[in-house]
């Protein structure tokens, strides 16, 4: 080869080198991905997010509460949100303190799946429910998660149109798939003319067996249609309640007797992410028999640390900080692994959602206490100083239990004695 040609090969090497190199670092810097570039991705971690810090959603948390609660996600890693319906103004304050924030600072990066809520006719009122037609409410519910992410696109990533509103225990509101069918197919069209972004993604956010992981009532022609028309599944699992309602799994092993009390809790917990796991191969199992292949996330899973009924010390014995962090760090790990989205619920403990029952268990699936505290599963990332400098309400993050090891223990029960154990991959 000549001295000159070789002198332009490097030349042309280097360049293109060079124009890889800035290509890469161009994508790295991008702040508006899109929901198939988030979703699944580790380093986009999800919850559900709703804030509410009094006793009544009447009182809504402020612009600037909202801001406050997501430096503290965006310090922990959390890149994509989980709203649940526009009829209130949360959501839409949600996407303004999103916004306010990129505004301030263009480092900061935060994405949302948009919840709006799909009720049956005449729920939540004293008539009769009709469950094969719907709500004269929720035409608008869709109107507004259009125009909201008309005019967020670069925040809103996806729509869930409703929220477990085909699973048939939530008989104060749930709906046929026709309905839910409905919204996402005129979703759907919406992309398809070009009045919602093309990327966009649409799907509902409901319990496993909704999505065909259940019984039979389930599998019904709409529901396929249904899985064939959204862009992915986002199912919904929730060991925790099983600890009373099907405990197959829940308790010491006889195997596991000799065990020391940390151990039989580890095994414990790693068959409750099994359970977990379980459902979703149903969903994934219902839906290859269809033939198709969609993405399927976790729209929801979680466990509460406190609880006065059920899963309390008088019920299941499921409920504490210790083993609420077991099951959250092993639900990251297994779906970081395998690429899958978890919108882990919740951030922040709500005091509204069992405002009659102080110490019932819905007030208390939060990683955060009300005021701000970490429970046990972030510890961690308390002494790795991921929240210096940030407050909520004027109190700034700490640990619960003041950081003693010693006196959370002290809350922790032993599950009871399993005498067969039918969840165990």
């Amino acid at each position: 080869m000549k001295p000159t040609a070789y002198i332009v090969l490097i030349i042309g090497i280097v360049f293109m080198i060079s124009c890889e190199q800035k290509d890469q670092k161009s994508e790295s810097m991008r702040k508006d991905l899109n929901a198939e570039e988030i979703l699944g991705n580790p380093d986009y971690l999800a919850i559900s997010y709703g804030g509410y810090r009094r006793e009544t959603r009447d009182i809504q948390p402020t612009v600037d509460e909202l801001k406050e609660d997501l430096k503290i996600l965006y310090a922990m890693k959390i890149r994509i949100l989980r709203t649940y319906n526009v009829r209130l103004p949360h959501a839409s304050n949600v996407l303004k303190a999103i916004k306010e924030l990129k505004d301030e600072n263009p480092e900061f990066e935060m994405y949302v799946m948009l919840g709006a809520w799909i009720d049956c006719k005449n729920a939540w009122t004293d008539l009769p429910l009709n469950h094969y037609e719907e709500s004269v409410y929720n035409e608008a519910e869709i109107e507004r998660a259009v125009e909201l992410a008309q005019l967020y696109p670069d925040i809103v990533k996806v729509i869930a149109v409703g929220n477990e509103a085909m699973v048939k225990w939530a008989t104060a509101y749930f709906v046929q798939p026709n309905i839910i069918l409905k919204w996402v197919n005129h979703l759907q069209h919406l992309k398809q003319n070009g009045d919602l972004d093309e990327n966009l993604w649409v799907t509902s956010s409901d319990n496993f067996a909704s999505w065909g992981g259940g019984g039979a009532e389930y599998h019904v022609p709409e529901l396929n249609e249904l899985i064939e028309a959204v862009d992915f599944l986002s199912i919904h699992t929730y060991p925790m309640h099983d600890t009373h309602y099907n405990p197959v799994f829940w308790g010491v092993s006889p195997k596991e007797t000799d065990l020391s009390n940390v151990q039989k809790m580890d095994q414990i917990m790693k068959r409750s992410l099994n359970y977990a796991v379980s459902q979703y191969d149903s969903v994934m199992n219902y839906m290859k028999s269809l033939k198709i292949d969609k993405p399927v996330h976790i729209g929801e899973t979680g466990w509460a640390s406190i609880s006065s009924g059920y899963y309390g010390l008088n019920g299941s014995k499921a409920t504490d900080e210790y083993k609420q962090a077991l099951y959250y760090r092993k639900m990251r790990e297994w779906t970081n692994e395998n690429n899958i989205a978890c919108f882990y619920f919740e951030a922040f403990d709500e005091p509204w959602k069992d405002a009659q029952n102080p110490r019932g268990s819905e007030n208390f699936f939060g990683l955060f206490t009300v005021d701000g505290q970490a429970k046990y599963a972030l510890w961690d990332l308390v002494d790795q100083g991921l929240f210096e400098g940030l407050e909520r309400g004027g109190k700034p993050i700490t640990k619960t239990y003041r950081g003693n090891v010693k006196n959370l223990l002290l809350d922790v029960v032993m599950p009871p004695e399993l005498r067969e154990v039918v969840v165990n991959h």
